[in-house]
């Protein structure tokens, strides 16, 4: 009797859910109608935003943060709407009230999460770099595909993709290669010591003058920068536009290619490193004698010496030999 009343409750309490269900059917088709709408809605919203701003550079990051903010705020929407057709007893101050209870329990588990979100959202604002920018962190270097709220996704040079979290990036150094219309390229030329370095100078930038790319304002210059071991050398630097990474290498290519054949077709030496070896027995006269031996000790009276030739050397070496045998026979 017991089990049969347990059944019959049982029963009872499944047909009483089914019922509701069936009632509140029409009413959860009609919230997930209108809660895609509002997802679409939201997505065009987010598009037609886009799409204004992107004709205007400086306004492409601004547009982003203002797509994604009305995309998150008509979803939103929609979620009150479709919740309150579901639950007609609903209303938004539950939920807000319910959020502001859990929101340090979200805040400590999604820490990182809505630091590297609030980092994106000041880099989309202030706009240190834009897409398209090239740049370079840490060991990365490359082309700015999206600048996301979470991270912000480049291109390197090899066509891989780097996906670098924006609270990095907020927080530590990048260099924006293409933040200004013009950049500045330079390379040390060495040119043998024997050489005259205002000629060289002077064939350096009619090298650079001739190379198309190279801009006239601002002009390019060479500069001796250095008294190296075995050249002289000389920095020539030069100005390009645009300042994206092909069009500098493109750039170095044709320079130093010009350089090169101007330099060599002129006299100019470009010397390779050379090491200088002297034996005391066999460079100069007096050798041996400390007040007058130049390598590593003075030169006397301004006293130059002469350099032994190799007959010296042999006439020397039979002095010293016939010295020796007198001394022995004696």
């Amino acid at each position: 009797m017991d089990l049969q009343a347990s059944v019959s409750a049982a029963w009872t309490k499944i047909q009483g859910m089914i019922s509701g269900t069936i009632t509140m059917l029409p009413n959860v088709i009609l919230a997930l109608i209108v809660f895609t709408l509002f997802f679409f809605a939201a997505r065009t919203i987010r598009t037609l935003v886009r799409r204004l701003t992107s004709r205007h550079r400086q306004a492409r990051n601004l547009g982003l943060v203002l797509g994604r903010l009305a995309q998150g705020t008509v979803i939103l929407v929609g979620l009150f709407v479709a919740l309150s057709i579901v639950v007609p007893s609903f209303k938004a101050g539950d939920l807000v009230q319910l959020l502001g209870i859990s929101g340090v329990a979200v805040g400590f588990a999604f820490r990182d999460i809505l630091q590297n979100f609030l980092a994106g959202i000041l880099i989309l604002l202030t706009e240190p770099f834009q897409i398209e920018d090239q740049i370079v962190f840490k060991d990365f270097e490359g082309t700015v595909e999206n600048i996301q709220t979470r991270a912000t996704i480049i291109r390197t040079y090899d066509g891989r993709r780097i996906v670098i979290p924006n609270a990095e990036l907020f927080t530590n150094s990048v260099t924006v290669n293409t933040a200004f219309e013009k950049r500045r390229n330079e390379y040390d030329v060495g040119i043998g010591y024997g050489d005259d370095i205002d000629r060289a100078k002077q064939l350096i930038l009619e090298a650079l003058y001739s190379v198309d790319g190279v801009l006239h304002d601002p002009a390019p210059d060479a500069l001796v920068m250095e008294l190296a071991e075995s050249t002289v050398n000389i920095r020539a630097r030069w100005w390009i536009k645009p300042p994206r990474r092909a069009d500098s290498l493109d750039s170095r290519d044709q320079v130093l290619i010009a350089i090169k054949n101007k330099l060599v077709a002129n006299g100019i030496d470009l010397p390779f490193p050379t090491q200088q070896i002297l034996f005391h027995d066999q460079t100069e006269e007096t050798d041996g004698d400390r007040a007058r031996q130049r390598e590593g000790w003075p030169a006397g009276n301004n006293e130059v010496p002469k350099p032994r030739s190799i007959g010296g050397s042999l006439r020397k070496l039979a002095e010293m030999r016939s010295q020796r045998d007198g001394n022995g026979g004696e």
